[in-house]
């Protein structure tokens, strides 16, 4: 087994300022010494999502108090640390520029290699934190800016199956939550409101279900959520309207989601007919239980173990940067201080899709 390697990872890809240090080897579940989040969520509040001026100055005031604060409960030093893992993109291009122009500053006074992170390969390897994940696995990789379906053969090494046409799934509850006067953030709040709904009360369309593929579509069931609200005629929805209206949606976009992934299953085994069947469910959409356990469903019918990372590690956050940053280090990725952030930054660069290109 390789010596451990000791980590700081930053994440300012959007509205959290995330930082983080671990330790540990590829080969083995790491020990995290220290896991920060920042949240803006009551800065973003008032206008129902994230401003992006708003979140760069948020992460320019807290980072540096942030990484002193996660180094103080690693009880360490710069100088205990193998190397600095920075979220380069994709994201708000100004968040980004935060973080990775902080992760620079640090690399260069305290001579410790720096490995620019795709955000998007931190929540695909995020798994990895806590669960036996071995490569290669299937990927369900859904969030507020991303729905992909991807095999992951390992660390930079990942082959799309489909991805959204229109909108991701996130902001689909994201939209959903506002139209429903759900309090910011969306997801979480309709997930909330669709415990007391009936989710047979509106019949909502499943976009592409019947369809072959593994590719998704979401923009049609906002619509149409849309179009059911007004349908009520009524100035201000009723608490039983809402809640119905948020279960409705929830019960459709997971139908949709659990559909796709089965083609993607059976695509999977094709692909890798010797691998162990692995469904892995990443990205801030992964916390939503209802959606858990239908997934659950469809890959125990189909011989697949379900495994998603636990909550904390779901949404945004360091931690799997600095895993992300751990396993690209191990394997001898090393960035310059040339590195530029990204504002978009395909997993799978050689994909000809249009919801790969983020």
């Amino acid at each position: 087994m390789s010596a451990p390697l000791t980590i700081l990872g930053i994440e300012t890809s959007c509205d959290e300022t995330a930082v983080a240090v671990l330790r540990g080897t590829p080969d083995a579940r790491p020990q995290i010494l220290s896991h920060l989040v920042l949240s803006q969520i009551a800065a973003h509040a008032p206008y129902g999502g994230v401003v992006p001026e708003i979140a760069a100055r948020a992460h320019i005031e807290a980072l540096d108090d942030l990484i002193a604060a996660a180094l103080k409960e690693a009880e360490l030093t710069f100088s205990d640390l193998t190397a600095i893992a920075a979220t380069a993109g994709p994201g708000l291009v100004g968040g980004v520029i935060v973080g990775l122009m902080t992760a620079k500053g640090i690399a260069h006074a305290q001579n410790l290699p720096l490995v620019g992170v795709n955000h998007l390969e931190g929540h695909a390897l995020s798994v990895r934190l806590t669960e036996e994940a071995t490569f290669p696995y299937l990927l369900l990789l859904v969030s507020g800016g991303h729905c992909q379906l991807l095999a992951v053969e390992g660390p930079g090494n990942y082959h799309l199956y489909g991805a959204t046409i229109d909108d991701a799934v996130g902001e689909a509850f994201d939209k959903t939550a506002k139209m429903l006067n759900l309090p910011y953030p969306g997801g979480p709040s309709v997930e909330r409101a669709a415990l007391a709904g009936d989710p047979a009360r509106f019949d909502l369309p499943r976009p592409l279900i019947h369809r072959p593929g593994r590719d998704f579509s979401f923009s049609g069931l906002k619509t149409a959520v849309r179009h059911a609200a007004e349908g009520l005629g009524k100035e201000r929805l009723e608490p039983q309207d809402v809640a119905d209206l948020a279960a409705s949606f929830q019960a459709a976009a997971t139908d949709v989601l659990a559909n796709r992934a089965a083609h993607a299953m059976a695509r999977f085994i094709e692909d890798y007919p010797g691998a162990t069947r692995t469904l892995v469910v990443a990205g801030g959409v992964a916390a939503n239980q209802h959606l858990r356990s239908h997934l659950e469903a469809a890959a125990a019918a189909r011989d697949f173990a379900l495994i998603a990372p636990p909550l904390q590690y779901c949404t945004d956050n360091a931690a799997m940067i600095a895993w992300a940053g751990l396993e690209l280090f191990a394997l001898g990725h090393r960035d310059t201080l040339a590195l530029s952030p990204r504002a978009r930054w395909p997993l799978d660069q050689k994909a000809n899709h249009p919801g790969a290109k983020v």
